[in-house]
């Protein structure tokens, strides 16, 4: 039984390096990710040769940074896929286009913040380069209004911290820049039900988030929807926000929330 049991001990201290990079806020040098995982950098750089041969780790080529690689990726959508939430929405999907009539997307909150991990595109095609694994920006994204409105304070705060800093540095007028402004916007989109932008994230785009809660009362997802302002009812309550709403609400429910 012992034996059986013993494990790869090369694998579990090989993982320290993997998780140093799930934890870190972006790429890290060589010498900062060894520190993470508590040895050399010497050691460290052979089992990244490894990790770089599977697609688990890449290496830019101008900065020598690491980074988490398209294996990687590929492993965490395909266990969030397997979330009854995902699934459940995921299985949704065809009826709510049908409804809808325009692109969907599903997110769930990943380390670096709202992370794509589905996405239907309709016929009505959209200019839109986002892909799978894409992380959504807290304050331009309809997506990220929705996680940064649900979300405990503490969890989203670096991350909106960094972008107020951003949209003041760069004047934008179409963002709010002070702490009292974000807090207006996430309280309104609270009482919505549902985030939206209008052509602050993509030229010509209209999006709408709405929050899929569970059993205890947590986010566990977004649905959102996106279009051209050519095609795309914008308006609060309108064609495509509300069914969005009744789909998130409907979800929710069958998950459990407001049972307890």
């Amino acid at each position: 039984m012992d034996k059986e049991r013993a494990g790869i001990q090369s694998v579990e201290v090989g993982f320290l390096l993997l998780e140093g990079l799930t934890r870190a806020r972006g790429p890290l040098m060589l010498r900062d990710l060894a520190a993470s995982a508590g040895m050399s950098a010497a050691k460290a750089h052979r089992y990244l040769v490894s990790f770089q041969r599977l697609g688990l780790v890449v290496q830019d080529s101008r900065t020598a940074h690491y980074d988490l690689g398209p294996a990687a990726l590929k492993l965490g959508l395909a266990s969030l896929s397997r979330l009854d939430a995902v699934r459940m929405a995921r299985e949704r999907m065809p009826g709510l286009m049908q409804a809808i009539g325009h692109t969907l997307a599903l997110a769930v909150w990943g380390n670096r913040g709202p992370t794509i991990v589905h996405w239907e595109e309709s016929h009505q095609a959209v200019t839109a380069n986002l892909r799978l694994g894409d992380v959504m920006p807290l304050l331009s994204s309809a997506t990220g209004r929705c996680f940064a409105a649900h979300m405990a304070r503490e969890t989203i705060e670096p991350l909106l911290q960094e972008e107020l800093a951003q949209a003041a540095r760069v004047r934008r007028t179409d963002l709010p820049t002070t702490p009292a402004a974000v807090e207006a916007l996430l309280a309104e989109t609270r009482e919505r039900g549902s985030a939206r932008v209008v052509d602050t994230l993509l030229p010509g785009i209209v999006a709408f988030c709405a929050p899929v809660f569970d059993a205890d009362g947590h986010l566990v997802l977004g649905i959102t929807t996106l279009g051209s302002v050519a095609t795309f009812d914008p308006e609060w309550g309108g064609a495509i926000d509300t069914p969005l709403r009744a789909a998130a609400a409907q979800l929710s429910s069958d998950l459990g929330a407001g049972c307890a």
